[in-house]
């Protein structure tokens, strides 16, 4: 059976990438720690039973993963909002451009 320490010392690893990489909003890298998470966890569980303590560690992964889904969901809604009010605004953004591109090049006679 392998040391308990080495299985809670990887779950920490796992969920404070995976925390971390959330707090700095880097979805590429939560993505990357999301997938890497259940291979990770059935390799670990193949080393034995889990002790009360592992299983306090899984949960906190758990929390931590609960928290990069909820922080990633946050964020699509505000990008969704952002890009709705730019499609909405499109009108507005095309007469700016053309009164711009007009008004900055002097006509050529």
């Amino acid at each position: 059976m392998a040391d308990p320490l080495d299985r809670r010392a990887k779950l920490a690893q796992l969920g404070d990438a995976m925390q971390a990489a959330a707090a700095r909003a880097d979805w590429n890298r939560v993505e990357t720690q999301v997938r890497a998470l259940i291979p990770a966890l059935h390799a670990l569980a193949q080393q034995g039973p889990w002790t009360a303590a592992e299983r306090t560690a899984l949960e906190r992964v758990r929390t931590q993963h609960v928290a990069a889904a909820t922080a990633a969901a946050v964020a699509t809604c505000a990008l969704e909002s952002r890009l709705e009010h730019m499609r909405a605004n499109k009108e507005g953004w095309v007469a700016y451009a053309m009164y711009s591109e007009t008004e900055l090049d002097p006509i050529q006679e």
